[in-house]
């Protein structure tokens, strides 16, 4: 077990140097609350963030970007055929596309939208909470919104079952997080309950799992690990829900392999 442990530390270093090193470029489809919040986390931890909306330059984008996501956090019938066609560009390019279903299970529209481009993706990770997993994979959750109703742990079945079903990664984000790939799960405990009452916490790992998707690591495990780190960090620094976000970007910033290391817990 300790070599299995080692194993995925080595992984999650090697993919934070080699975002800072390439810097990739990840094209984010993404949600108006969260655009301000996700492109600064992917500048904090060195990658280079574009917000295309447009599917007239699409085509170019994901011929030399790093890797696409999609948050369909303010859905609407312009914003859906964009994401198909930008789900058709990168599977034309080899591209990784990383899904964050927003509020899937709230509406038809969410969860039908979500399962669409999971299913047309050649190349996937799924970063959602734990109501969003559950509904995306056809169980009866209690999602109300974009909030999770359920716990991490009783996502876990459905989570699998999208990974096998999909043959992609499955993040599940919560008071613990779960890394989920058709062969195995990781279970992380960083992060701080303050975070689930700031907008956009999700949104900004989503994002980050396009960059580490777009330098090789291609199950989530590197952004879901170093953004509940910077988190812990950030939350430690914070006197309350303003100065979290600002303390995150400080957070990922500076995060160093020897914090990393030291702060990690990982099952």
């Amino acid at each position: 077990m300790k070599h299995k442990l080692d194993s995925h530390i080595d992984t999650i270093i090697t993919a934070l140097n080699a975002v800072r090193e390439q810097k990739p470029l990840v094209v984010n489809i993404t949600n108006y609350v969260v655009m301000n919040n996700t492109a600064n986390a992917l500048l904090a931890i060195g990658a280079s963030p574009i917000m295309a909306h447009s599917s007239q330059e699409m085509a170019e984008m994901m011929s030399f970007a790093g890797a696409l996501v999609i948050n369909i956090g303010t859905l609407d019938s312009q914003w859906t055929p964009r994401m198909e066609f930008a789900v058709e560009q990168a599977n034309i390019n080899n591209k990784i596309v990383v899904l964050d279903p927003v509020g899937c299970g709230a509406s038809q529209l969410r969860t039908q939208t979500s399962r669409h481009i999971a299913q047309a993706a050649n190349k996937l990770i799924i970063r959602g909470n734990a109501s969003e997993i559950i509904a995306l994979a056809g169980e009866e959750g209690r999602n109300k919104g974009v909030d999770a109703q359920d716990t991490s742990e009783s996502a876990v079945t459905a989570a699998h079952h999208l990974a096998k079903k999909n043959q992609c990664s499955v993040v599940i984000s919560g008071a613990s997080d779960y890394v989920i790939t058709p062969t195995g799960q990781v279970k992380l405990q960083n992060g701080h309950e303050i975070m689930q009452q700031v907008t956009g916490m999700g949104c900004s790992l989503s994002a980050l799992a396009g960059a580490f998707a777009a330098v090789g690591e291609d199950t989530g495990l590197a952004a879901t690990a170093v953004f509940g780190v910077a988190g812990e960090i950030a939350a430690e620094q914070s006197k309350g829900l303003g100065s979290l976000q600002p303390n995150i970007l400080d957070a990922l910033y500076q995060l160093d392999e020897k914090t990393l290391i030291q702060r990690l817990k990982l099952t």
